[in-house]
């Protein structure tokens, strides 16, 4: 009661504040948690992407139906062998420092991501050896070996553009007051409060750009974000509740938007990462598949969502091409389970520091989970923690099991690979098998679909049987927007495009 309260004072004081801004074009977005670091190469989070949609423009970007169109960049082409791919730039593009965009400021970036301490985006780039200068308008990316998702990879964080000059000068702070090449400029960040954007007005494609200024605000609880929406604090929130779904759509004055997440949610299991992994759970594959036979993906469909999401055990979802169909959707079977825990010489309950982020949707999934587990045995201690530190405590080992959610890449090497190699970023359990490595190696140097999804038939097999993270479902991006907004396009990725968008 006494957050909404405090939302209630929110809404009111920013309908205030915001008022005559908002006739000028003040867009106010409620985003689930508030964003880590606000640069490219550093950051991991699914809002600071959002963020990110409106500050950095990137070499590529996808369309509504997730196919990739030229942003920065205006095409490319790639070599015989594989090994080289040639990008045309945008000309006529500048920085929000007033700096010019060209082939050098292009490698520099794409250096940055490859050799900055800390960088994420290094093993998204892993295979790109070198970086050119052809012209100014051009840049020759020569590949280690062929790798059939880099252009996927470009079009999210990886090929996202900074200032040369404003990295160099401010170093390992550049995420405190960010300088790229989008449709906005950063203006202000409050922690825990708000994040402030204003139209770049030397934007190449500002013609496309009708809002003048647009504040983030982090509002963790969705019910809150929808209060605040409903009160007109809100012009705009990302992850409806399915289960709110017929309040917005019952709101004459709402619309509400959907997508089919290109992404995934799962539990991720400890498996060799310190003491914490020392559990049946952690050390034996035939323990995580029974547990992984006592969760009903469909019944945690229907109780948590509305039937709105869609079930998965993949890290790609049902209807997409590279899905193995060879290996359904498993059906719930607590006989098999139990037989597994006996195979595996457990008796007794199995206790499981089960450690879930701070949101009212995760909190009802760990319930469900917990309760449906307990009929096998499993006895799920749930432990919720703020999302920036159930990260950084996942990273150390400090956890069992973890709910994590993964928002997704249009290529399914970006929403595999960066989980389940050796020693990659997000692989927080310690997984690693040289088979599982083998088979993405391979994958990444094939072009034919067909042949990659042979070779992703051979992974699934291995990783499915053995591997850390059980998938359970992809969600539906559920977006909310006041009907004064117009030009709003939901896309496959979730993130919030603004350009187009306009105000009434």
């Amino acid at each position: 009661m006494r957050q909404i309260v405090r939302a209630t004072a929110l809404a009111f004081a920013l309908s205030l504040a915001a008022g005559t801004a908002f006739a000028q074009g003040h867009l106010r977005i409620g985003i689930g948690d508030d964003p880590d670091v606000l640069d490219p190469s550093l950051s991991r989070t699914y809002t600071a992407r959002i963020v990110f949609a409106a500050l950095c423009d990137k070499l590529f970007d996808i369309d509504e139906k997730a196919n990739i169109v030229p942003q920065l960049a205006t095409g490319h082409e790639v070599s015989a062998d594989g090994k080289t791919v040639t990008i045309k730039l945008r000309s006529g593009v500048k920085f929000h420092d007033g700096e010019v965009f060209d082939a050098a400021a292009a490698k520099y970036s794409l250096d940055r991501h490859l050799n900055m301490k800390g960088s994420f985006r290094k093993p998204e780039l892993a295979q790109v050896d070198t970086v050119e200068v052809v012209d100014p308008a051009t840049i020759k990316l020569n590949l280690k070996t062929p790798f059939s998702p880099l252009l996927a990879q470009l079009t999210d964080r990886a090929g996202m553009m900074v200032s040369p000059k404003a990295a160099e000068a401010s170093g390992d702070k550049f995420g405190l007051k960010p300088v790229c090449a989008g449709p906005y400029k950063f203006v202000e960040r409050v922690q825990q409060d708000r994040i402030v954007v204003e139209k770049f007005a030397d934007y190449w494609n500002k013609d496309q750009v009708f809002v003048g200024k647009i504040t983030y605000l982090p509002i963790v609880d969705a019910t809150v974000r929808l209060a605040n929406l409903r009160s007109g604090g809100l012009d705009m929130m990302e992850r409806v509740l399915a289960t709110d779904i017929k309040t917005v759509r019952d709101d004459s004055r709402l619309k509400l938007s959907k997508a089919v997440s290109i992404g995934w949610f799962g539990l991720l299991v400890n498996v060799d990462n310190g003491p914490k992994a020392n559990n049946p759970l952690g050390k034996d594959a035939r323990v995580r598949q029974a547990f992984d036979l006592a969760i009903d993906r469909e019944a945690l469909n229907q109780v948590v969502f509305n039937g709105e999401f869609v079930p998965g055990n993949q890290w790609v979802n049902p209807q997409n091409y590279y899905y193995q169909s060879k290996f359904p959707v498993p059906k719930r079977d607590i006989a098999k389970s139990k037989a597994l825990l006996k195979e595996a010489g457990v008796s007794g309950r199995i206790p499981i520091d089960f450690m879930v982020s701070n949101t009212p949707e995760t909190r009802a999934v760990a319930e469900v989970v917990q309760s449906m587990v307990a009929e096998a045995g499993f006895d799920l201690k749930i432990r919720v923690t703020e999302v920036a530190t159930a990260l950084k405590q996942a990273e150390d080992g400090d956890f069992q099991l973890y709910m994590n959610t993964w928002s997704g890449r249009i290529d399914p090497d970006g929403n595999s690979v960066i989980y389940q190699m050796c020693g990659a970023p997000q692989n927080m359990g310690k997984y690693c098998s040289k088979e599982v490595d083998s088979l993405h190696q391979e994958a990444r140097a094939v072009t034919d679909p067909a042949a990659r999804k042979a070779i992703y038939e051979k992974l699934a097999e291995k990783f499915l049987s053995d591997g850390w993270i059980f998938y359970l479902y992809h969600p539906q991006y559920l977006i909310a927007h006041t009907n004064k907004l117009d030009g709003f396009k939901p896309m496959p990725d979730g993130l919030l495009r603004v350009t187009g968008v306009k105000l009434k």
